[in-house]
């Protein structure tokens, strides 16, 4: 995923923030300032809304657009859930595999595995990114990317039902904080019909 999280964004909530710290492999950061939705001692979920449009491996996404991002201790993978910001409707889910994923007060911090999931309506299932993982990864990680991606595949109905679960549960509040005039810009916004 190419994108940031904006820190001035004004079409985010007031509610508690964390710190988000995302490491690469060769050690990079990127620092994100995120809105907390809910959090239990192994699970954060964090709120992004877009100020722009955007295109993730050719799936647009309007201005606005919701995502809910989770991020366990205890899986790895993380994921961010693209809503359509005025029904709530899934735009996407896009999956990271990942590990070293820590919760703590005000920091959440996690490792990219490079590997990534797509699933949009109407798409296949497409695991991205095989091609850059480094030539020189450990043998036991590359064993667990690979592990992660085949259990992604196998199992990827029930986590789409839990992410659905998340989302009928934290929309009601999300929608009436959420600044729905983002822009006006028909071309920007979602399309309408089915999804």
């Amino acid at each position: 995923m190419r994108f940031n999280r904006y820190t001035d964004n004004p079409n985010m909530p007031s509610r508690p923030r964390i710190l988000e710290i995302k490491r690469t492999l060769d050690g990079r950061e990127k620092r994100f300032d995120c809105a907390v939705l809910a959090r239990t001692p192994t699970h954060l979920v964090v709120l992004f809304v877009s100020t722009g449009p955007m295109n993730v491996h050719g799936v647009g996404l309007p201005a606005g657009t919701v995502t809910f991002g989770h991020f366990w201790t205890d899986r790895p993978y993380n994921v961010y859930h693209w809503l359509d910001r005025r029904s709530g409707e899934n735009l996407g889910t896009y999956v990271n595999v990942a590990d070293q994923t820590t919760i703590e007060d005000g920091v959440l911090a996690w490792r990219d595995l490079v590997v990534d999931v797509l699933v949009a309506p109407g798409r296949a299932l497409a695991v991205l990114d095989e091609d850059e993982l480094p030539a020189d990864l450990p043998p036991e990680l590359r064993a667990r990317i690979a592990a992660t991606t085949a259990t992604l595949r196998a199992s990827w109905a029930e986590l789409a039902a839990e992410l659905e679960a998340a989302r009928a549960a934290l929309w009601p509040s999300i929608a009436t904080e959420i600044d729905m005039d983002i822009d006006t810009d028909p071309q920007t916004r979602p399309p309408s019909g089915p999804t």
